[in-house]
Formats: structure tokens, C-alpha cells, sequence
């Protein structure tokens, strides 16, 4: 897909809303029949616009207290330390989100998990014994301002 109609955002902006909404009430927020917007949500995710469907949790609510963006850098970028960071990183489900930056960091993720004792654990035991870590630099998540996960189409 190259360029979303407007019917296509108002399926997106919908679904961002509430993704369990019924395919009936989907296509009358969008203003077309119900045949015809199913196969335009098929369309969209065969595009891969839409990558999936989610639950989004209160993280302290489940017990994940400790929230922080964890600055990462490498030492140099030799292709196997970027390629282990990238891999193992994506295997440990406390990173919530990795972005590879310009900067002073080369990587910031962000991690929750129960406690500071859990995350020294996460330090201790995964990220200091990754190959090519030069250093990591924790900053502290005091408070929650603003957390989204739509887009804006």
C-alpha cells in the first residue's frame, strides 16, 4: 500500500481505539457495509499495516513496579556484537521497545520488571555479559506523562 485513503483511516484510527470492536460497528464508524469493510481489514493487514492486534496492561498493576530507559553503546560496531545485541535483546521479554539511534547512544531500550533487585539482575546477569557492551546508562522512569501505542493516521 502506498497511500491510505481516508475510509482507511477512519478503520485504523477505529480499530486503534478498540481492537475487539465488532466488524458491524467497525464498518458503520468507517461508512461502508460490512462485507466491504472486512475485506478492506484483510487488505490492510496483508499490506502489513496493521501488524497485529494487542492488550495493552497497566505494567504496575501486574507487578512490574520498575520502569526505566536503559541508554546503550557498543564498543564498535562489528556486525556479531551488533547482531547478538539485536538478538538477544529481542528474546528478553523486560525490553519492551529497542531503538537504534544517532547520538551518544548507539541502542535505548525500554525495561520493566518488578524491582530494582530484579532489574540489577537483568544487569548483571544478561546486559554486562553481552559481547561488545562499552556502557549502559540507566535512567529512571519517576512518573508516567504520556504513553500511547496509536498512530497517528
Amino acid at each position: 500500500m502506498t497511500k491510505l485513503e481516508e475510509q482507511d483511516r477512519r478503520l485504523l484510527r477505529a480499530l486503534q481505539a478498540n481492537s475487539r470492536i465488532s466488524n458491524q460497528e467497525l464498518a458503520e464508524t468507517a461508512g461502508m457495509s460490512a462485507s466491504a469493510c472486512w475485506r478492506r481489514v484483510r487488505t490492510l493487514e496483508e499490506a502489513g499495516v496493521i501488524r497485529r492486534y494487542a492488550t495493552i496492561l497497566d505494567a504496575p498493576r501486574t507487578g512490574l513496579g520498575f520502569h526505566a530507559v536503559v541508554h546503550v553503546t557498543l564498543t564498535r560496531h562489528d556486525h556479531r556484537h551488533v547482531d547478538t545485541f539485536i538478538s538477544e535483546v529481542k528474546r528478553r521479554p523486560e525490553v519492551l521497545d529497542c531503538y537504534a539511534t544517532t547520538g551518544e547512544a548507539d541502542y535505548h531500550l525500554r525495561v520493566v520488571c518488578e524491582d530494582l533487585d530484579t532489574y540489577n539482575a537483568f544487569l548483571e546477569g544478561f546486559m554486562f555479559r553481552l559481547p561488545g557492551i562499552a556502557n549502559v546508562r540507566t535512567n529512571l522512569v519517576l512518573k508516567e506523562i504520556k504513553q500511547e501505542s496509536s498512530v497517528p493516521v
